[in-house]
């Protein structure tokens, strides 16, 4: 399959071919300068400017990190931030992190996940029109995933392999050069945060019968020998959006019967 997307993130163009991607190097003209300038005019004085200067930053090939915006529900514990990666153990959580950048208009990529639910993740907010998909990159996924950190903002990746500590360093410093952040659907060297389901469980279903309505899961955020952050989510509910499931504390223990005397 081949194709070609156009990001406007940086006035990229990716073109994705059996399985590869090559990027072209952002040029700073007249017309991406332009358009640059039209999507932040709506911006307050302050932060119009900011946004100015990480985009010509971004361009250059400065690197910057700043934080992406998160669903509500997963904010609380976990916000993710451009030159990092992540580690997760769940592709529903891995939607949901997706989610919160997408909404907020950054392109994403999807590397070496063929059975990556597009219909799944677009119920959880990421928006497909700004999602870059390449499913079966083989022995050249990770510098698939290093072209994309070129144009997209967050890039979740399968691992076709073991990474080495000298693979996960170069791309790090690609990904902070290229102002992006990254998530692997399985371990990685030195990651910033490992986000995993430690509980799930769904309701919906009675005695045999019933429908599923929803799924509770509990996220733990592990941060290097830092006690681990946790709270408890519906991911999804029943109006198949992620939530914070508050009522978790008071839900009663079950009694035992105790026999007097």
């Amino acid at each position: 399959m081949s194709g070609t997307v156009n990001s406007r993130r940086a006035g990229h163009q990716v073109v994705v071919g059996d399985g590869l991607s090559t990027c072209a190097r952002p040029r700073l003209t007249y017309s991406n300068t332009r358009s640059i300038i039209d999507d932040v005019t709506a911006l307050p004085v302050a932060e119009r400017i900011q946004e100015l200067q990480q985009r010509v930053q971004r361009m250059q090939g400065a690197g910057v990190t700043r934080t992406l915006d998160s669903l509500p529900a997963l904010a609380e514990v976990i916000r993710l931030k451009t030159g990092g990666a992540y580690a997760v153990d769940s592709p529903s959580l891995a939607m949901a992190l997706m989610a919160g950048p997408s909404l907020a208009g950054e392109w994403t990529a999807v590397v070496g996940i063929p059975e990556f639910g597009l219909e799944a993740a677009a119920a959880f907010g990421l928006a497909l029109e700004r999602t870059i998909v390449v499913p079966r990159p083989g022995e050249h996924w990770l510098s698939v995933t290093a072209g994309l950190a070129d144009v997209v903002s967050v890039v979740l990746v399968k691992p076709g392999g073991p990474v080495t500590e000298g693979q996960a360093e170069r791309l790090r410093s690609r990904l902070r050069q290229k102002d992006a952040a990254l998530l692997s659907w399985g371990s990685w060297p030195r990651c910033d945060a490992e986000v995993s389901v430690s509980a799930s469980s769904w309701t919906g279903l009675g005695q045999g019968h019933g429908h599923l309505r929803g799924r509770t899961v509990e996220v733990s955020v592990r941060r290097g020998s830092a006690p681990a952050r946790r709270t408890t989510l519906w991911l999804p509910g029943s109006d198949q959006q992620v939530g914070v499931r508050r009522d978790v504390a008071s839900t009663p223990a079950p009694l035992t019967a105790v026999r007097a005397g």
